[in-house]
């Protein structure tokens, strides 16, 4: 048996209300709308990763999901002028990421990161 994919879902009174964060701000697709779930996402292959956390790192809240992206500054900048404020950072971590906490529509918090050059972070 092989594990094919993971997928986050994340209960929402409104499912639409996702639309300005995940799919205008981090340029996610909708991939299926059937008006009580939409399910975001990205042609691109992905790492399947689970990650189990007693912590956030630096003394943060552990994040319920992590976006990693190729320019956090720029997501920054989208998350903010979009009106999403940051709830932590951005910041360069010692263990080689460049990231910032914001809080989606339905007020889960999103670790929004890219890994320094050379590293990976596996």
């Amino acid at each position: 048996m092989k594990v094919k994919r993971i997928v986050a879902n994340i209960a929402a009174a409104d499912p639409a209300e996702a639309e300005r964060f995940y799919g205008g701000v981090l340029g996610l697709e909708v991939l299926m709308d059937h008006g009580w779930i939409a399910t975001y996402g990205t042609a691109c292959e992905m790492t399947v990763q689970l990650s189990i956390a007693s912590q956030g790192g630096s003394g943060t809240d552990v994040p319920d999901l992590s976006i990693e992206v190729d320019d956090v500054d720029e997501a920054f900048e989208r998350m903010r002028a979009a009106g999403f404020p940051a709830a932590y950072g951005p910041v360069d971590e010692p263990w080689g990421v460049r990231r910032f906490y914001v809080r989606d529509p339905f007020g889960k918090l999103v670790n929004i990161l890219s890994h320094a050059a050379g590293g990976g972070g596996r």
